[in-house]
């Protein structure tokens, strides 16, 4: 199903995307000619009407769109699994004794080596969606990776090699 936005210019003030919900909730966000934004959620009973109105910094809204875009990704992914048969999605810690801890990710090689791609990372609650190959890594990282069986076990073991000099 796709979703209807609506773009709405509010004169001297920005301007306002607007999207009603599939359970009948109205909800939307400003963005000012100042560069603030606001995430608005409209009066059930009257939609004309802000119930709420959250500023959002720029951090904030970026991580909003990052857990909402991870969120998205890993249901999608969810999908495939089901329809591709041996592709999995599994999800994997970096140990603190990894050699990769503090190096980045295209030092692995993951992708090149096992064929099985690193598709985000989850750091302390917050959703680093598609890390490019200079994404650094810190011990606790939770790496979501997509490939076969085979694959998956690869990076698994590659996260897990220990630095022989630390």
């Amino acid at each position: 199903m796709r979703v209807r936005v609506e773009q709405t210019a509010l004169p001297g003030i920005g301007v306002r995307h607007d999207l009603m919900t599939e359970s009948g909730r109205r909800l939307g966000v400003v963005s000012h000619r100042n560069g603030r934004r606001d995430l608005v959620l409209y009066d059930p009973d009257d939609p004309d009407s802000c119930q709420h109105d959250i500023p959002l910094t720029d951090d904030e809204a970026e991580a909003l769109a990052d857990i909402l875009g991870a969120s998205l990704m890993l249901g999608q992914l969810s999908g495939l699994r089901e329809q591709a048969a041996g592709l999995l999605t599994e999800q994997i810690v970096i140990p603190a004794g990894s050699k990769y801890v503090g190096r980045r990710l295209g030092d692995t090689k993951a992708r090149t080596r096992t064929s099985a791609s690193i598709v985000a990372v989850l750091r302390q609650g917050e959703v680093n969606v598609s890390p490019d190959p200079t994404f650094r890594f810190e011990a606790g990282d939770v790496v979501v990776v997509v490939g076969t069986r085979q694959g998956l076990d690869g990076v698994t073991a590659i996260l897990a090699e220990t630095d022989p000099d630390g």
